[in-house]
């Protein structure tokens, strides 16, 4: 196709605290209205939370959380001859943790009561046992590609 421009991946600098990117990520994910010194706070409180009661290093405790939740699958729609469609693909490794990440997020959200921080560390316990809002989902998804798993030979077609 002519004029297409590949998309530019913007690099985002490290944290602070950690230097990991990937809590930079989930910083910027949770802040609201610009106000990134609040969005660190709350993730880093969060961070010592869950880490004095799991007993676990933050940093080592964030990327167990983060393999446990993101998705190997998912299902996108394709429209194949007028019918649509729902076929299982892989997820590459951008968007895996980036759906992960938004699905922590999400669940903390939808608990009510507490602080976000307590949230948070609470929605990190819960996917690290394996549990919770954001464990559901990624297993919600990776029922629908099991379920679609007929139109597997869908995806090879372009």
């Amino acid at each position: 196709m002519r004029g297409k421009s590949k998309f530019k991946v913007r690099r985002v600098e490290p944290d602070s605290k950690f230097q990991s990117t990937t809590i930079s990520k989930f910083i910027n994910y949770v802040m609201d209205c610009g106000k990134k010194s609040i969005a660190q706070r709350i993730v880093y409180e969060s961070l010592d939370l869950a880490s004095k009661e799991s007993k676990l290093e933050p940093l080592d405790l964030f990327n167990k959380l983060v393999q446990n939740v993101a998705p190997n699958v998912e299902v996108k729609s394709r429209r194949i001859g007028g019918a649509n469609y729902q076929v299982p693909m892989e997820v590459k490794e951008p968007r895996r943790t980036a759906l992960a990440l938004r699905w922590v997020i999400l669940g903390a959200k939808s608990k009510r009561g507490t602080n976000m921080a307590k949230r948070l560390s609470q929605e990190y316990l819960e996917a690290l046992n394996n549990t919770g809002f954001a464990v559901k989902k990624k297993v919600d998804t990776h029922k629908m590609a099991e379920a679609n798993r007929a139109f597997a030979h869908f995806a090879r077609m372009k």
